[in-house]
């Protein structure tokens, strides 16, 4: 019973984790231009325009 919770901790939990992780970069949404240039207008009403 032991060998079987140590090949499942070694094997196949890392496998479960990279399909998890794969799983969650393939969902993330990008966002649109008109999105984009809303963010953007926002952060310089936040914080102005520090360019120096």
């Amino acid at each position: 019973m032991g060998e079987y919770f140590w090949f499942f901790l070694v094997v196949i939990g890392p496998v479960l984790f990279a399909a998890a992780v794969s799983y969650v970069l393939m969902r993330r949404r990008r966002l649109s231009p008109g999105e984009r240039e809303k963010q953007h207008h926002k952060i310089k009403e936040l914080y102005g325009d520090r360019r120096e």
